[in-house]
């Protein structure tokens, strides 16, 4: 079984965000493959399903942004999973607009949600899917950017960004997280 988290924010008016990619891929594949993604657990919408033989359960948790690790760590124990069986996606400032990059194991960066995911789970190994949001300008102006509406323009590069997420993590299901990270990196 695998736990496929996607991190963002809660609430109507954090949808349409830069902040919100985790969400919008989790939605993506939830769509594809007829998971419904409503109940309620452990502070996060989830759901159960198959992914081409594969169990799996979506994840959004409902912590906000900042402590997102909370609902993680509970799953993770409840179905008692390694981390090994967990896939994070969310938003990533330090890649361009529209590019997404799988890694199996790393940091947590500048990105609030993951330091909370990493701390939580006491460890970084686990694969993460990044989707590039792009970055302000003024550095000064991060939280207001990854929290506003998205353009027009920058919204139909996100959304194919969105489905090549979900794809990479179809492939890293059925093929593993290296064959995943050659084909979409």
């Amino acid at each position: 079984m695998y736990l496929i988290v996607g991190l963002g924010n809660p609430e109507n008016e954090y949808s349409n965000t830069r902040h919100n990619m985790g969400f919008d891929v989790i939605n993506q594949i939830a769509d594809e493959y007829d998971i419904k993604v409503t109940k309620k657990k452990f502070n996060a919408l989830y759901g159960m399903g198959e992914i081409n033989g594969k169990k799996v359960i979506l994840v959004k948790p409902q912590t906000y942004m900042n402590s997102s690790g909370e609902s993680v760590i509970k799953f993770k124990r409840f179905y008692k999973l390694s981390n090994k069986d967990i896939v994070v996606i969310y938003d990533d400032l330090d890649l361009n607009l529209g590019d997404i990059r799988l890694k199996a194991k790393g940091g947590a960066g500048t990105h609030n949600g993951m330091k909370s995911v990493v701390e939580n789970l006491g460890s970084e190994n686990f694969a993460r899917v990044r989707v590039g949001i792009g970055s302000p300008e003024n550095k000064d102006e991060m939280i207001d950017f990854v929290l506003q509406k998205i353009p027009k323009r920058e919204r139909e590069i996100l959304d194919k960004s969105i489905i090549n997420a979900k794809e990479s993590v179809i492939v890293l299901l059925e093929n593993g997280i290296d064959i995943a990270m050659n084909k979409f990196n």
